[in-house]
C-alpha cells in the first residue's frame, strides 16, 4: 500500500478533522514525519496516532493541507479526481439540460468536495480557476477531464485572483484545453440575456450565484408594480435588466465605465433603453440622491466583499450600515430594499443586526419579508458553514 508524508494534529485540534472539516492549519500540526513536495499527497492523524484523512500539502499556505478523503483505503489518484468531477457535474444535469445557452456553477471549491477549485460554465466555454496549489498542478488534466464530461468547445482558465499570493501563486489567465472564447458570450438567465465576459469580468466572467435573486428582483417588480428601481453597485446591469424586462425603469450606479458599456450593451440584446447608467461611487451617489429627495420603490445594494478576512469584519459592518443606511432614506413607504453581503466573514445573523441599525437610525420602520442565498448550483457542504458567504434580505420599508 502506497506511503505518504505524515501529519499529526494536536488533540486539541482534532475535532473538526473528524467532523470532515477540509482545512488544517498550520497552527493545528504537532508534527510532520517525511518531506512532501508542495502539492503532494499527506495523511493526515490524530495525535493518537490513528487514520484521519488525506488531502494535498502547500508549506506555504496558512491551510497546510486541503483534505480530500477521510477513506483509508480510498487512493487519491487521476482516476479519483474524475470520479469526483464527474459527481459535481452529475449533480447539475438539469441545468445542463435546458436547451438554451445558460450559466452554471459545475465545481463549487470545498462545497462540492473539491478545495481550491471553481469551474463555470459560460454557453460552451468552461472557465476554471486554480485557487491553490494543489489544483494549480492538475488543472491540465481536470480542464481535459471535464471537457470530457460537458460538451464544451473550450476551458479557460481565470486565476487571476489575490488568494492565489497566500499559496505563492502568480496570477494568471489563458486556454487550458481547446478555442479561446469570444469577446461575449450570450448565456440566458430566467428568460433574459445577459452579455458576459470571461476573459476580463469579474470573478470568472459574472456573478452567477446571484441568477435566481436577479429573476426575483424582476418578479418582485411585475408584482408590485415598482416602476421606478434602483440598482447599487450594477455591475453589467443583470438587476435591472430584470427589472427592465418587467416594466421598470432602472437606475444603475456602478464605478466601473467598461461594465455599465456592457450594462448597455446587454440592454439592447433584450430590447430595452438603458433608462439611467451612472459612472461613480455608489455611497456619494446615495447622499446626493437623499439631498435631491428622489424615491425609488424598489432599491437593490449588491455591494462588492467589504470584509476579505475576520480582521475586517468591524469596518465592514460600518461600511455596510451605512450603505443600506442611505437605501433606506430612499425606499418610498410600502416599497422594498434587497441588499446582500458576500462577505464569508460576515455570518447572517451579524449581517440582519447590521440591517436593523440602519433601519433603526433611519427613522424607518422595515419587515424582512424573505432571506435570500446562492443558488442551486452552489450548494454549501454541511461539513463547511464557511461556504454560505451570499446571503441577502429582503426588507418592505414603510
Amino acid at each position: 500500500m502506497t506511503t505518504f508524508p505524515i501529519i499529526t494534529l494536536s488533540a486539541e485540534r482534532e475535532k473538526p478533522i473528524r467532523n470532515r472539516h477540509p482545512w488544517v492549519f498550520s497552527g493545528g500540526i504537532k508534527k510532520l514525519d517525511g518531506t512532501p513536495e508542495p502539492g503532494s499527497i499527506v495523511e493526515v492523524r490524530g495525535a493518537d496516532g490513528r487514520f484521519l484523512a488525506r488531502g494535498y500539502y502547500n508549506a506555504q499556505s496558512q491551510i497546510q493541507a486541503r483534505l480530500l478523503s477521510w477513506d483509508e483505503d480510498e487512493q487519491i489518484n487521476e482516476a479519483w479526481w474524475r470520479l469526483r468531477l464527474a459527481k459535481a457535474v452529475s449533480a447539475r444535469t438539469h441545468f445542463l439540460d435546458r436547451g438554451a445557452p445558460s450559466g452554471v456553477r459545475l465545481i463549487n471549491a470545498e462545497n462540492d468536495f473539491l478545495p481550491g477549485l471553481i469551474v463555470d460554465k459560460y454557453g460552451d466555454t468552461l472557465v476554471l480557476q486554480a485557487l491553490t496549489l494543489g489544483i494549480d498542478q492538475r488543472k491540465h488534466m481536470i480542464a481535459e477531464a471535464l471537457a470530457g464530461l460537458v460538451k464544451v468547445k473550450g476551458v479557460y482558465e481565470r486565476s487571476d485572483v489575490d488568494v492565489r499570493r497566500l499559496e505563492g501563486l502568480e496570477q494568471t489567465t489563458g486556454v487550458l484545453w481547446g478555442e479561446e472564447p469570444p469577446k461575449h458570450i450570450a448565456i440566458t438567465e430566467h428568460g433574459v440575456t445577459l452579455l458576459v465576459d470571461v476573459r476580463t469580468g469579474h470573478k470568472t466572467g459574472t456573478y452567477l450565484d446571484q441568477a435566481d435573486n436577479r429573476a426575483l428582483v424582476g418578479a418582485w417588480v411585475a408584482r408590485t408594480q415598482a416602476k421606478r428601481v434602483l440598482n447599487v453597485f450594477s455591475y453589467t446591469g443583470g438587476f435591472g435588466v430584470h427589472a427592465g424586462k418587467n416594466g421598470a425603469q432602472t437606475v444603475n450606479i456602478d464605478s466601473s465605465a467598461e461594465a455599465l458599456d456592457l450594462a448597455e450593451e446587454t440592454y439592447r440584446a433584450n430590447g430595452l433603453r438603458a433608462s439611467g447608467m451612472v459612472e461613480g461611487d455608489a455611497f456619494a451617489f446615495l447622499r446626493a440622491e437623499i439631498e435631491d429627495k428622489s424615491t425609488y420603490d424598489l432599491i437593490v445594494l449588491d455591494p462588492p466583499k467589504f470584509a476579505q478576512n475576520k480582521q475586517h469584519v468591524e469596518r465592514a459592518a460600518r461600511g455596510y450600515k451605512d450603505i443600506n443606511l442611505h437605501a433606506l432614506r430612499l425606499v418610498n413607504s410600502g416599497g422594498y430594499l434587497f441588499t446582500y453581503s458576500c462577505s464569508g466573514a460576515v455570518d447572517a445573523d451579524l449581517f440582519q443586526k447590521i440591517v436593523f441599525g440602519a433601519i433603526a437610525d433611519s427613522g424607518r420602520t422595515g419587515q424582512i419579508v424573505r432571506w435570500l442565498s446562492a443558488g442551486e448550483d452552489h450548494p454549501v457542504a454541511l461539513t463547511f458553514p464557511e461556504g454560505a458567504y451570499l446571503k441577502g434580505l429582503v426588507v418592505r420599508v414603510e
